[in-house]
Order: C-alpha cells, then sequence, then structure tokens
C-alpha cells in the first residue's frame, strides 16, 4: 500500500512538473506597452529604402531569434527559454508601429533591448518598416 502511494505521489509530482514546464508558452504575461507608444506613429513609413538599410539592420540585431523570414526560428531560438515572436503571424500585423518599437528597443525576459545599441531613432524605425515587409 505504502508503495503504490509513493508510486502515485510521484506521478502526480512528475505530472505537475510536465505541465508547468510545457505551459509556459500559454502563461507567459502579455506585453504592458505604455499607451505613449501604442499611439506612436512612425515618422518614417512612408521613407523607401527599398528594405536595403532596416534588412542590413534587421540581419545584424534581429536575424538570430527571429530567422531570416522572421518566424521566430533563428539559429539561436532554441536555446532560449521564452517564446521569440513570430513576425508573420497576423497578431503582430495587428500592433501599432509603435507598440513594435517599444517591444524591440526595449526587450524584456530573453528578449535584449536594442536602446544601448540602436541610438539612431531613423535606424529603428527602419527595423520596424522591414518587419512589416516580412508580414506580406
Amino acid at each position: 500500500m505504502k508503495k503504490q502511494l509513493l508510486i502515485i505521489s510521484l506521478i502526480i509530482i512528475g505530472s505537475v512538473t510536465f505541465l508547468s514546464l510545457s505551459t509556459n508558452d500559454i502563461l507567459q504575461e502579455p506585453w504592458k506597452v505604455p499607451s505613449k507608444y501604442e499611439k506612436m506613429k512612425n515618422p518614417y513609413a512612408t521613407v523607401s529604402d527599398d528594405d536595403r538599410i532596416g534588412r542590413i539592420l534587421y540581419s545584424k540585431h534581429c536575424k538570430s531569434c527571429h530567422g531570416t523570414k522572421g518566424k521566430g526560428d533563428g539559429k539561436k531560438a532554441g536555446s532560449v527559454d521564452t517564446p521569440i515572436g513570430d513576425f508573420t503571424d497576423g497578431s503582430v500585423k495587428k500592433q501599432t508601429d509603435g507598440a513594435l518599437y517599444y517591444k524591440s528597443f526595449t526587450g524584456r525576459d530573453d528578449m535584449p533591448g536594442f536602446e544601448k545599441k540602436i541610438k539612431d531613432d531613423e535606424e529603428r524605425w527602419l527595423i520596424i518598416n522591414y518587419i512589416r515587409t516580412l508580414q506580406k
């Protein structure tokens, strides 16, 4: 009887542990984007750089995690604990440029903030513009 109780206890503990690890995606808190950024307009939205500068900066700073096509499948994707955003996903398309700007340059969890690495405001917005091209 004691042996059966021990086995049942171990199964329950193992199941709870497994479920807590496998539901990390579901339990991740949504981003809290300040309204200032939600309402922020992209001053470079109409700039046509033929994706050149934005693509180069994306390749340098974002591609290793988000992947070439922005699907969240870059080479480093498997080595982080938190889910990596898929820029081709419809939910990203619904976000404002300001929200993407905030998330990209503030960062959280395994997502580094790029405020200090990419200081030029125009370059930041050109990355956002390039991310938008991945949604087409």
